[in-house]
């Protein structure tokens, strides 16, 4: 497993900031700096409505014109007074297609002193393309990006982005058929129905972006009682993602009024947008689809990353600076990763939520006694990285919550419904097995290298020095016999020399 190559946040440079300029959305999100793993610092939006009336009037609507100045002017103050030194505004369909959206931006510059970006429809699809990727390295199938003004879908093969297309089919654009369903489903698929290629992935992941779809994942959780309200990598399979849809799609206003999971001016596009979302799933017939938080903004600041840094995984960036930011004595999570790989197979499926783990394993080190392991559980499950889905959220949060001796039972409930039995048992190897690492070193880098821990002849085996720091004492025992008994073995404990053996 490749060690992470972020550095300290503290060392790695000055906010950057990205204000995004949709058509029913503005966003500022100010993150702590340009890095693999982004951790934002603040976020606000504003739903403007920018693009409302753009099909009938060909011009942004004036309402929504002087709500977005307006607060734009507060979003560049924030920026700056928080020490950002880069700050990106990009516009996107409804700024690109309205005719009086070059003044738009003349003005804004104008008051603020900022250049925006205006995006083409194949720029805005790549990027946020980009921003999946950020997230989910693996992606492959097909983004789609919803915004007001319009759709882009784009085809993805791991990390290689393939052709792209922008359809004019957002919420505001179908304002004239919204309410006629047979008209409606007829404006959508005409355009879907243009891109040869969609069917051709057949079988394969959609990846959901944007405001209105992550609505709609907000929705779902809250009606299934879903218990991990996290957008990122929530995956429905297609079949319960068309039932859900066609009944959103349907709901009336007053309905839709009695949801509480999504604000009110968010629930106007939310029917449209879900018959949008069930068109296209007609056309492609994907096989599961996969709602990502990360989009346009992560995307754009993806795409100014060195190589080397694209290439880093987003978990293990994101553990290593919380590890960073939160040290004791400042315990290696990579040293304690190699001490305990001898006692797992060597072609670990979990070695890299493992290696994850371990980077985590102190940090709950400053919380009261009585409630790390809690502490640790929710930190792991909750905490904002990306690079993982749901079950490997609940994995790091089952070996965090064994790491600090919380009881199986208490975490049952939670994560159930997340992770299968296998995983969570080997999660709780993996709690058990830090657990004596911190146990015997406490956490103090360089002295794990002192000890071996190595499976032989149906024993672990733990050799450790027979004085100095660690010399294994009643503690140490103890939870050297637990592990043993977790992976099915003798506990057998060596003092001094010894050879070490492998599983």
């Amino acid at each position: 497993m490749p060690a992470p190559v972020m550095a300290r946040r503290s060392g790695r440079g000055s906010p950057v900031g990205v204000i995004d300029i949709g058509s029913n959305s503005i966003r500022l999100v100010i993150y702590d700096a340009l890095a693999r793993a982004l951790l934002p610092l603040y976020n606000e939006k504003v739903l403007c409505g920018l693009g409302r009336e753009l099909g009938e009037t060909g011009t942004l609507n004036p309402d929504g014109v002087r709500s977005a100045l307006l607060h734009l002017d507060r979003f560049v103050a924030l920026a700056r007074a928080s020490g950002v030194k880069r700050l990106d505004a990009v516009a996107t369909a409804a700024v690109r297609d309205a005719s009086d959206g070059p003044a738009f931006v003349k003005e804004i510059r104008r008051r603020t002193g900022v250049a925006v970006k205006i995006l083409s429809g194949d720029q805005e699809g790549r990027l946020s393309a980009l921003g999946v990727i950020a997230g989910i390295p693996d992606a492959r199938g097909v983004m789609g990006d919803l915004g007001g003004g319009s759709v882009e879908l784009v085809r993805l093969n791991g990390e290689r982005i393939g052709r792209g297309d922008t359809l004019p089919i957002g919420p505001f654009r179908l304002a004239s058929v919204d309410g006629d369903e047979r008209r409606l489903a007829a404006a959508i698929d005409r355009h879907v129905s243009s891109l040869r290629w969609l069917p051709q992935r057949r079988g394969e992941t959609f990846y959901a972006v944007g405001g209105a779809w992550r609505a709609l994942a907000r929705i779902h959780m809250e009606q299934t009682r879903y218990p991990l309200h996290v957008i990122q990598a929530y995956t429905l399979s297609r079949r319960d993602a068309e039932d859900f849809l066609g009944l959103v799609a349907r709901l009336s206003r007053r309905s839709l009024e009695q949801i509480t999971a999504v604000s009110r001016k968010r629930l106007e596009v939310v029917p449209v947008a879900a018959e949008i979302l069930l068109r296209i799933l007609a056309a492609m017939e994907p096989k599961r689809i996969v709602f990502s938080a990360l989009g346009l903004r992560e995307g754009h600041l993806y795409d100014l990353l060195p190589a080397r840094e694209r290439h880093a995984d987003p978990l293990l960036e994101a553990c290593a600076a919380i590890a960073a930011n939160h040290p004791r004595f400042g315990a290696d999570g990579g040293e304690i990763d190699v001490w305990l790989q001898p006692i797992f197979p060597r072609n670990d499926p979990y070695g890299r939520l493992r290696f994850a783990a371990a980077l985590l394993g102190d940090v709950a080190w400053d919380d009261h006694p009585d409630y790390r392991a809690e502490q640790a559980f929710r930190r792991a499950l909750y905490m904002p990285a990306a690079g993982l889905d749901h079950p490997e959220r609940a994995f790091l949060a089952i070996a965090l919550h064994a790491r600090y001796g919380g009881p199986e039972g208490g975490v049952r409930e939670i994560v159930r419904r997340l992770i299968d039995d296998r995983s969570a048992e080997e999660a709780r190897i993996t709690g058990a097995a830090l657990r004596l690492a911190f146990s015997l070193s406490a956490g103090v880098p360089g002295l794990l290298r002192r000890a071996r821990l190595s499976v032989e002849r149906g024993a672990l085996v733990l050799q450790a020095p027979a004085s100095g720091p660690l010399q294994a004492g009643e503690a140490v025992e103890r939870r050297h016999s637990a592990l043993a008994r977790m992976l099915g073995l003798e506990p057998k404990l060596r003092r001094g020399g010894g050879r070490r053996g492998k599983r």
